[in-house]
């Protein structure tokens, strides 16, 4: 059993998922599952998420029709077997120490949930952020 599953939902974001899975593969927290949920799309993310796959055992593809983001979170978590699960949206990237700083919190404080805060990046001006903190 992973520490963490991660699901993250895939829906046309060819754009997007290489940065999202980069920084999902980096994590110091290495006993991970990453659930990828191909939501239907139509553009090259279906075939991108069976790549990351073949590449890192660690990596788990679910293709299924569409039926919207909430649909694609449950599919995740139904198929997720890691002690917590987590979740990332194709379309954001995480710090690489960001999922082992929140097992080890959940498992000092014996925690059923734990939360971070974010960054907002903005695409046509990444040097400026909007820091929002839990």
């Amino acid at each position: 059993m992973a520490k963490v599953s991660i699901v993250i939902p895939v829906y046309n974001m060819e754009k997007y998922l290489e940065r999202c899975m980069e920084s999902v593969l980096m994590q110091t927290l290495e006993d991970i599952e990453i659930i990828l949920v191909d939501d239907g799309g139509s553009d090259k993310s279906p075939a991108m998420c069976d790549e990351y796959a073949v590449k890192d055992a660690r990596v788990k593809v679910i293709h299924k029709p569409n039926g919207g983001l909430t649909s694609a979170w449950k599919r995740g978590s139904l198929e997720a077997s890691g002690k917590y699960i987590g979740y990332v949206d194709s379309d954001d990237f995480i710090e690489k120490e960001m999922y082992e700083r929140m097992y080890e919190r959940a498992v000092k404080t014996n925690a059923d949930i734990v939360c971070c805060g974010l960054t907002h990046v903005y695409e046509d001006d990444p040097g400026r952020r909007w820091t929002e903190q839990m």
